[in-house]
């Protein structure tokens, strides 16, 4: 798989003191997205549908020894990087990273809500844009995942093609809700949704429900055109 990495131009202020002039110096940094993982099924260009038939079809297992740290202890970090700050500088428009490769502001188009949400760093300010794992982790647990090794749960968490930034409400309604339970408000993105939930889930070789299957079949009867989008590398 061809490596890819995004550059991100972060902008560090220096104040001239002596001549009251602000300066603005910038510097360059490679992120380079989390690894997937070695044994994960490639993902063409295909339809979401066609996608979808070869997922296998089972009941959901128990959610005994469910945990969040179950699949790591926080975002994965690449360099001086991590995930979070990764995906909020490839979602968000007009950003601004500083030193550390910390976001800390810009403009999210948000996909759940087709709204528009300023993004600011803070304690009171930055869950109004939030991370969401496309497919839940707690429904992958519960349909397949929780008899990975911890490593490639870990590479699931930090998966690009898993991660959306969106809006903060929208995420915590979301919470653990698979297809059959939760879909996005925003009606124009819902087949776009299913069709990555389609081909994450066929990555990582998960199962959906009877239930699940029969609410993403209904989606895409509405786009029969969609496509899956491809792994990124």
């Amino acid at each position: 798989m061809r490596e890819r990495t995004r550059r991100i131009v972060a902008g560090m202020i220096l104040i001239g003191v002596a001549c009251g002039v602000l300066f603005v110096q910038t510097a360059s940094y490679d992120i380079p997205p989390p690894p997937p993982p070695g044994d994960a099924a490639s993902i063409s260009r295909q339809s979401a549908a066609a996608m979808l038939e070869t997922l296998q079809v089972k009941g959901r297992s128990a959610r005994t020894h469910y945990d969040r740290a179950q699949f790591g202890d926080g975002w994965q970090r690449q360099g001086i990087c991590d995930t979070r700050n990764i995906i909020l500088a490839r979602d968000l428009v007009d950003e601004v990273v500083n030193s550390d490769c910390r976001v800390l502001s810009g403009e999210l188009h948000d996909p759940y809500s087709g709204q528009t949400i300023s993004f600011v760093r803070g304690a009171s300010t930055s869950d109004a844009v939030q991370i969401d794992h496309v497919v839940a982790l707690g429904d992958a647990w519960q349909k397949g995942a929780s008899q990975w090794p911890r490593a490639r749960r870990i590479a699931f968490a930090n998966d690009p093609l898993e991660l959306l930034a969106v809006d903060g409400q929208a995420n915590q309604r979301k919470g653990a809700g698979d297809a059959a339970t939760w879909l996005p408000p925003n009606k124009s993105f819902r087949c776009q949704y299913i069709a990555r939930q389609i081909a994450i889930k066929a990555r990582y070789q998960l199962w959906v429900t009877a239930a699940e299957k029969q609410a993403m079949q209904r989606v895409l009867g509405k786009c029969p055109g969609q496509t899956a989008p491809m792994a990124e590398s």
